[in-house]
């Protein structure tokens, strides 16, 4: 096919309306990653009302739990359900968890409408995903998804500021009311836009499917949750064991998910030491978990500690996502014989900056730590691509689109598990008993001492991924 055959005809697909109903779409994006990014810039004002600070971690982790679990359910449902019932079913799912959280009297119950946003959120990104293969012409594929990709790095950096925003000027309760008006909107917008056949009828006959993966997925949940409750009250043994039984679970899940080929999550051996796919997984797991820190605590510890405005704080964790967008776009032209160097600076740079934090943190050097959040997300911005191409290169052909969706995957898991982690250390450094200045600064040097060993696996696991070639793992 010639080059002036798959030229889109950008005028001509917004007059038929597919350019107009594909940014419909691509909205749940939005609402999903400006929700993420968001919360934690009204964390401090939340925490102040709510208190409940010991359950800060939750805020995330359990936001991410839902997101998993919905996005893995949403995209075999859309075979049983039609994709606009499985749309309009997200989008309210999406609005009741706002209205939960808008609502919330106490932490828990927040936490309750976290979990229910996250099941929204989640299967709005994977509704969204399968719309494009649904309703679009497959010559337009790659131009649909990069947009989707621009999307969602400016949701990424638009979500601390929204929040920091909305919290300074109204209150925290009305950034979760907008985004009830919001999902609301659009599970009332999808039965005017999504029509045709494609959209409103179902695509396969029962059975023709994997069974859905339950108990993995249940075993995740349950392990995820058992890690944070470890971090609620700390006590020396009935911490352990239940971080303990947290961890097993997890080697759990990756067994259950191995015994069925047919509806796994990951590639076979995903943590192979030896393989480009085992190094490339474990790389990203280990920086995942590791850069939670600053995420969930980042504009908490700063406001507590130096009285820094949730607005300045705000534009901090945007720089990162940005740092992320633009590093990544200067790199993805770079010939084949830069990568080893490309993705080892990355890995460097994030771990550079997650040791940093540790300093510039509990110092209040707003230049230091806006650079350290650059580096963070800079890193992560030019691995990331080369590091997700050695993946799906490596796994072998049969599992080459299982390699390719369990990168996401990994990186969601990875920020459930480090967002409940850093729990445990947060409360453990003083956060459990009160939040002070004195005891946030304590918080500040451990939450981001305690991930530096885990950021020096990852740079291992970059430096190994680049040693171990491109030979396709067997499966």
């Amino acid at each position: 096919m010639s080059i002036e055959s798959n030229r889109v005809d950008w005028r001509a697909l917004w007059a038929s309306g597919d350019l107009a109903r594909f940014i419909f779409i691509s909205l749940g994006i939005l609402l999903h990653a400006t929700n993420e990014t968001m919360v934690a810039t009204v964390m401090p004002a939340m925490v102040g009302e709510l208190s409940g600070v010991e359950l800060v971690g939750w805020s995330l982790a359990i936001y991410e739990i839902g997101a998993i679990v919905a996005g893995a359910t949403a995209g075999r449902l859309v075979t049983y359900v039609p994709l606009r019932s499985n749309m309009v079913v997200a989008a309210l799912l999406y609005a009741t968890g706002a209205a939960i959280c808008a609502a919330a009297p106490s932490m828990p119950l927040f936490l309750a409408g976290r979990l229910v946003e996250g099941l929204g959120g989640g299967a709005l990104v994977a509704l969204a995903f399968v719309s494009v293969e649904r309703l679009f012409p497959r010559n337009i594929w790659p131009q649909l998804f990069g947009i989707m990709s621009a999307i969602w790095g400016v949701a990424a950096f638009s979500g601390p500021l929204l929040g920091a925003l909305i919290a300074e000027f109204f209150s925290w309760r009305s950034a979760f009311g907008l985004f009830f008006f919001g999902g609301g909107a659009m599970a009332l917008a999808c039965f005017a836009v999504l029509r045709g056949p494609a959209a409103t009828q179902r695509q396969a006959a029962p059975g023709t499917l994997p069974r859905f993966p339950v108990t993995a997925l249940g075993t995740l949940a349950i392990s995820v949750v058992l890690i944070a409750l470890a971090g609620i009250r700390i006590e020396i043994l009935r911490s352990s064991v239940l971080l303990v039984l947290g961890l097993a679970g997890l080697g759990l899940f990756f067994a259950l998910d191995a015994r069925k080929p047919r509806s796994r999550l990951f590639p076979s051996r995903p943590f192979d030491r030896r393989t480009p796919v085992g190094n490339g997984m474990i790389m990203v797991a280990a920086f995942s978990v590791a850069t939670c820190s600053f995420t969930v605590y980042g504009p908490l510890l700063l406001t507590s500690l130096h009285g820094i405005s949730l607005l300045t704080a705000g534009y901090i964790i945007a720089a990162e996502s940005i740092a992320w967008s633009i590093l990544s776009i200067a790199v993805a032209n770079a010939p084949p014989h830069r990568e080893k160097l490309i993705i080892i600076g990355g890995a460097a740079m994030i771990a550079t900056g997650i040791a940093g934090f540790a300093y510039t943190v509990p110092a209040g050097s707003i230049p230091l730590i806006l650079l350290c959040a650059l580096l963070q997300g800079g890193g992560f911005g030019m691995a990331w691509p080369f590091v997700t191409r050695l993946i799906v290169a490596g796994a072998s052909p049969a599992e080459s689109t299982i390699a390719s969706s369990a990168v996401p995957t990994m990186q969601r898991m990875g920020y459930a598990v480090g967002a409940a982690s850093c729990g445990i250390v947060a409360n453990a450094a003083g956060f459990a008993q009160e939040l002070s200045g004195e005891t946030a600064r304590s918080v500040a040097i451990w939450l981001f001492l305690a991930y530096v060993p885990l950021a020096l696996l990852g740079v291992a696991a970059a430096l190994r991924l680049m040693a171990a070639g491109h030979k396709p793992a067997v499966a």
